[in-house]
Formats: C-alpha cells, structure tokens, sequence
C-alpha cells in the first residue's frame, strides 16, 4: 500500500472516537503538552475534545462539499479538521501565536491530503479586513464567550458571501442573539444579528465535551443570510444607532430612551409617529424594520428645535 493510500484510509476510518483524523481528549491533551499550551479563562479558551460533536455542528452547519468555510478561534485544531473533512476549503483565523504556528502541522499530519486546501490567517478575527483564496460561503466557529458578539457581527458585515453560520457560543448569548421581540432577553445582539440574517438556536451542547469543563453551558446558533437586505434609505450605522439608543434605557420609552438620539423628546416622539411606532412602546417590541423605519424619520437640524417647541 502506498504511503497515499495509507493516508487515504487513515483518514476515512471510523474508529472509536469518531474517525481516527480528527482529534479525541488523548490527542488534544498530548498536543498542548507538547506547545506548553494551558487553556487561558482570559482568552475564553475552551478546547473542544470530542469527535462527535465537532462532526454534529459541520453537519448541524450543513457544510457543503462546495464550500470555502471560515473559522475563528480554532485553536488546537478540533473542528479545522471536521471542516476540512466536508468542505472545499478552510481558512482559519487565529490570535494565538503558539497556537496558530502549531496549526498547519497538526493539518498536515492528521490530514494530509486536504493540506492545500487548508489556509491560516494568524491575526485578531476583529482586525481581519481580507481573507486568502476564494470568498468564504460560510462561517463555522466555536467562539470565546467575552468576544463572541462582536466578532460575528464584524464578520458577517466585512464577509457579505458568508451565506450560512453556525457559531458555538455561551448559552445565555446563543438566546439573546436568537432571541425575538418581546422576549425579555431579545436586545442589541438580536437585532443587529436580524440586519444580517435569519437566526435561530440549533442545539445545546454539554460542558464535559471541552477541556477544561467550562462552568456555563453553550449553544449552537444558525444565521442564514437575508435573501433580501432589510428594505431602508437609512444606513446600518444610522439604524445600529437607534438599536444601541433604544436599549441603553431599556426600561423607558421609545420617546424618552431615543431623546438624547432624536435632540430632544418631542423630535423622537415626532419621528417615532412618522414611523408608525407608539411612542410609549419600548425597544425589546421592535423588529429590525420598525428600528429601520425610525432610523429614516430622524428629524434634522432646526426642525427637531421645532418639534420640541411644539411639544412643550
């Protein structure tokens, strides 16, 4: 048997721990002893060591044969190689030095006759402007939980060919980004996440499939791109600002939490009227159109002195 063929067959086995290319808790373990690598509370990292279940999201992500994925965070490499297995190509976006140095060897290795289809980006995923290669068409991650939010949305804003997500999070994000109006924690995360995408929760997945054992439990979340980008003459920074008004008062009114936004109570009132949305209402009732629509009946300049005028 040639040494391709052994690789070929190395890779396709099914064994115990889900396939003999992807890594199981021996291999995660040996590999940090081997970097010196000790999973940090700071970098949120917790390192997924079963098979299984990294194959469960690829499947849950419904990666394609076609697809060009990227991912964030993928540290030791659990995942990269459960992409690698269904997908065209993965780019992979890491900050650790030690760990982004260990990862196309790791690839190499364990999976050798995917390696050229395997690109690493050593960088901070909020900093990433460009990615190698052909445009991604999905976006597969198990994110830190304290840089969660930002990143996918910083992704899914500066990568519009991302058509399908699936992000491994904190339970309590996977709810509020999948959260919807009127729930009580439905708030910035799931509006800004609805701009980009229909969301929703796509599972739950246990602590003891990490190392080391995180003390709260994660959530598999699904975006899947708007066929349609939300109808608006407003922009996505002039929405995000009445998004991010809204729900720092969250308790108040529209007409008093968007005050500071609108220049006075009465010009929020007026434009809030003109979008066809109460102004005693509050912001965790409004879906990312009615932001929208308020966004685009901001009074300007000297009118929203007029408003307030007439309003006192």
């Amino acid at each position: 048997m040639s040494t391709a063929e052994q690789h070929e067959q190395h890779e396709q086995h099914d064994g115990p721990g889900g396939g003999d290319a992807l890594l199981g808790p021996a291999d995660i373990r040996e590999l940090a002893e081997a970097l010196g690598v000790r999973p940090t509370k700071q970098k949120g990292q917790n390192f997924v060591i079963d098979a299984n279940t990294v194959r469960r999201i690829v499947r849950t992500a419904d990666v394609r044969p076609d697809d060009v994925v990227v991912e964030v965070g993928p540290g030791l490499g659990s995942l990269t190689l459960a992409l690698l297995e269904a997908a065209d190509r993965v780019t992979a976006v890491e900050i650790d030095d030690i760990l982004a140095a260990a990862l196309p060897a790791t690839i190499a290795a364990r999976m050798p006759r995917k390696a050229d289809r395997f690109a690493l980006v050593h960088s901070d995923a909020m900093l990433v402007q460009e990615l190698p290669g052909p445009a991604p068409t999905a976006l597969v991650a198990n994110l830190p939980y304290n840089v969660a939010v930002p990143v996918l949305l910083h992704m899914l804003d500066r990568f519009p060919t991302i058509e399908r997500t699936l992000v491994m999070v904190q339970a309590e994000v996977a709810d509020r980004l999948a959260a919807r109006p009127g729930n009580k924690v439905y708030g910035v995360p799931s509006v800004k996440a609805n701009w980009y995408a229909d969301v929703k929760r796509a599972g739950a997945i246990g602590r003891n499939v990490f190392w080391p054992a995180p003390n709260v439990d994660s959530g598999l979340v699904s975006l899947v791109r708007r066929a349609e980008p939300v109808r608006t003459t407003a922009s996505k920074a002039e929405v995000f600002t009445v998004v991010d008004a809204a729900f720092a008062q969250r308790r108040k009114t529209l007409r008093a939490a968007l005050a500071g936004w609108a220049g006075s109570a009465a010009a929020a009132e007026a434009a809030l009227v003109a979008a066809g949305i109460s102004p005693q209402a509050r912001g965790e009732a409004l879906t990312v159109e009615e932001f929208a629509a308020i966004a685009e009946h901001k009074v300007a300049g000297p009118q929203a002195a007029e408003h307030e005028g007439a309003g006192q």
